[in-house]
């Protein structure tokens, strides 16, 4: 094969439809865009608009509230520590936060900090700083021999 011989599958491209071409190419004239009108012209954006009509986002009633102050943890599973422990990523000997487990790879963004929950197994003694954990996921860390420093929310800030 030489680069001069390369080129795509059977059907993988199709060809652009070429609009406003004559009466004959069956979309000539219009371009398949009706008569006149809102929507025959450019740049119409009239999504959600009912011809007069109270919209139904406007129609329906709103409940619930959303806390725009609400911390977002990352979650964090001790099956998912000890992985990294075995492939070499996390050093069990050194104190484990949202910091090492970011250069780790473990997650890619520490957000408001990191919730440890109890999924999988722990075989390694860690000790874990982290912002929040379940109590299922303390009793495994402290069952391997482990601890576990949950910060206060006050220091977290």
């Amino acid at each position: 094969m030489k680069l001069n011989e390369i080129r795509d599958n059977d059907g993988a491209t199709k060809n652009a439809k070429r609009v406003g071409r004559g009466i004959g190419s069956g979309r000539g004239k219009t371009s398949g865009s009706g008569h006149k009108g809102q929507k025959a012209r450019s740049g119409v954006s009239i999504k959600g608009f009912e011809g007069g009509q109270m919209p139904i986002h406007r129609r329906l009633p709103k409940r619930g509230f959303n806390n725009i102050f609400r911390k977002k943890y990352v979650e964090v599973n001790v099956g998912r520590i000890q992985s990294a422990v075995d492939a070499g990523k996390l050093d069990a000997k050194q104190p484990i936060d949202a910091t090492a487990l970011v250069a780790a790879g473990v997650i890619s963004k520490a957000k408001d900090g990191v919730r440890l929950l109890a999924k999988g197994e722990l075989k390694a003694s860690v000790n874990l700083h982290v912002a929040g954990a379940s109590k299922s996921a303390a009793a495994l860390v402290e069952k391997a021999g482990g601890s576990v420093t949950v910060a206060s929310p006050a220091a977290a800030e």
